[in-house]
């Protein structure tokens, strides 16, 4: 498969860019953060989004889906980024529907793609327990208990979790903290008696939540997945994630580089265009030719994704990608607010939300030290 985008594509990345750039420009988030919005999207502009039929792009059409590909969702996820528009698309369309898709039975798939689709349910994947990232150090339990579970613990940095309809939460079955084996995932109601749910808005203004689970008693049938051993599916679903996350970056790093060149090619400073000294045409560059080599990595994990490329192979595939282009992130947002100057530093000037988002996507599903670490365990080093 060539690594470019074929006409389709290019058609979705063209409408896609029109539309965040219209509907959800960057004051669009200015405004959820500064009228402290509960939802922390607008719901009106996710209808619009799911007008468009965005949340089904990777769904079968069996379930309603536009069957459209990992690298049409990639290009969508590439266009969001550029005005850090805030929407459930990585929640609920990465995470939520991919685990149903990966893990769920043909009944679950049946129950909750189509509404799903239809923008009728949000999803929140319940993963972390710390403030690093690591699915093998879940401690949350589920414990049978007859026909049901119960399941007890406490999990951090839920995206989207206050907003949600459904939770998918990973829990321990068997086996100790730290250990792979012994994961389960479950499908649970938030109002279910016992789970308690925190917002904590980041850095960034996006959602974000604690969830206490005490004793959350749930049927047999919420399991999505197999029992104890959800790790291996589960690691598909992350390396698509990380993948999808990394989509999002590319588009933000472009946005976030191109408005600080044209700032420098027009800012004067005693007498003479900032842009003239080379230094910063060094600094420039070197931010040129690490966003291109972001953009090969992004597209060619998007390619395997599409040629059905999963287990470890894909994960080395995640973890690189992940890894650069966070590190990229945090390299030309900081150049950006430096090259701006004082300007860049004051909240009337947009590049600072760059800087943010940044700090916290750099962290999701793993940070740059994470994903070196597993690449390198991965290749046996």
């Amino acid at each position: 498969m060539a690594l470019v985008l074929n006409e389709e594509q290019q058609m979705l990345q063209d409408s896609a860019k029109e539309f965040f750039n219209r509907q959800m420009p960057i004051s669009e988030l200015r405004t959820l953060r500064d009228t402290q919005d509960s939802n922390g999207f607008s719901r009106k502009l996710w209808q619009e989004i799911t007008g468009l039929g965005w949340p089904g792009i990777t769904v079968a059409e069996t379930y309603g889906g536009l069957e459209f590909g990992y690298m049409g969702l990639g290009v969508i996820m590439e266009q969001a980024g550029r005005t850090l528009a805030a929407t459930p698309l990585f929640a609920t369309c990465v995470l939520g529907a991919n685990a149903i898709a990966l893990l769920g039975n043909d009944s679950q798939k049946a129950q909750f793609l189509p509404p799903l689709v239809q923008g009728k349910l949000l999803f929140a994947l319940a993963l972390e327990e710390g403030v690093t990232h690591g699915p093998e150090k879940t401690s949350t339990t589920a414990r049978r208990q007859g026909e049901n579970y119960l399941i007890n613990g406490e999990k951090t940095v839920v995206l989207d979790g206050h907003v949600a309809d459904k939770l998918l939460i990973v829990t321990r079955t068997a086996g100790l903290p730290g250990e792979p084996n012994g994961l389960s995932l479950f499908l649970v109601d938030p109002v279910t008696p016992g789970i308690t749910i925190s917002r904590h808005k980041m850095a960034d203004c996006r959602n974000s939540s604690s969830v206490l689970l005490e004793n959350v008693e749930v049927p047999a049938s919420a399991l999505v997945g197999p029992l104890d051993h959800a790790m291996e599916p589960l690691q598909d679903l992350l390396s698509i994630g990380q993948i999808m996350i990394s989509a999002e970056i590319l588009g933000s790093i472009q946005e976030c580089f191109e408005r600080t060149v044209e700032y420098i090619k027009q800012r004067v400073q005693f007498d003479a265009i900032l842009g003239a000294k080379q230094a910063l045409q060094h600094r420039a560059a070197r931010m040129y030719t690490e966003i291109e080599l972001c953009k090969s990595l992004v597209l060619s994990a998007l390619t395997d994704l599409e040629l059905g490329v999963r287990g470890e192979a894909l994960a080395e595939v995640a973890s690189v990608t992940k890894a650069k282009l966070s590190e990229t992130f945090l390299q030309v947002s900081s150049e950006g607010v430096q090259m701006f100057g004082g300007i860049g530093m004051t909240d009337d000037e947009e590049i600072g939300f760059f800087l943010k988002r940044a700090r916290t996507t750099e962290h999701t599903l793993g940070d740059v030290r994470y994903h070196e670490n597993r690449y390198a365990d991965l290749l046996g080093l």
